[in-house]
């Protein structure tokens, strides 16, 4: 299933209007971007195939010296050990491919930090938040595979708010993708992201406009 498929159209207008609602409180630009996956981790593929190994050949020893113990052989006995080693491996791969828990048990914390730090500061140029006249963009970078968030202002923004700031915002989308209510923990996340915002001083204009699009981009 896609990313898209995830959310349905009544949950990007949810969020779409979310985000205009906390627009309508200050200046700030906020925009959500969704993806499946930050990276792609060939590496934990790589470890799930290094694990399969072990199961390959203890089944060989199983088969063969069973087999050996009763005078049986075999003409396949040689090339057994490693045709059942590249089996388990690949059948350990294919596991932790359809298994993202354990996907992700098999991929260092500071790997999937680095790869959704990474994500996050292409979708901030690729999605031009640094267009605003005040520098007031927000990017607020929801991976769904890490279920990690990234928060990134602009200058304008970064130097009223400080990074730890952004915690409970954090914090809200984490908690509503680990329980099943992504769309909810989107919400309220942007919600507190006004809140937050206007207590920091980034006012509303009078001839404030909507410098950004307000809808979500969800991306696979």
């Amino acid at each position: 299933m896609s990313t898209s498929t995830l959310f349905s159209d009544e949950d990007r207008e949810e969020i779409r209007k979310a985000v205009e609602a906390a627009e309508k409180r200050t200046s700030g630009e906020i925009v959500p971007v969704i993806v499946r996956s930050s990276a792609s981790y060939e590496i934990a593929l790589w470890k799930g195939a290094m694990i399969g190994v072990l199961p390959g050949l203890l089944a060989n020893e199983l088969i063969f010296t069973s087999s050996d113990a009763w005078g049986a052989t075999s003409g396949f006995a040689p090339l057994s050990a490693p045709i059942l080693m590249v089996l388990g491996a690949l059948l350990a791969a294919l596991v932790v491919r359809g298994l993202p828990a354990l996907r992700r048990w098999l991929i260092p914390e500071n790997v999937l930090v680095t790869a959704v730090h990474g994500r996050a500061q292409k979708a901030f140029l690729e999605n031009e938040v640094f267009r605003t006249r005040e520098r007031t963009g927000i990017l607020l970078l929801v991976s769904l595979f890490e279920r990690r968030v990234e928060v990134l202002g602009d200058s304008g923004i970064n130097s009223k708010v400080s990074p730890e700031d952004w915690a409970d915002v954090v914090s809200d989308i984490v908690m509503g993708i680990k329980s099943g209510k992504a769309t909810a923990g989107i919400v309220s996340a942007i919600e507190r992201c006004g809140s937050l915002l206007e207590k920091a001083g980034v006012a509303i204009r009078s001839d404030d406009e909507n410098e950004l699009d307000d809808s979500p981009i969800i991306e696979d």
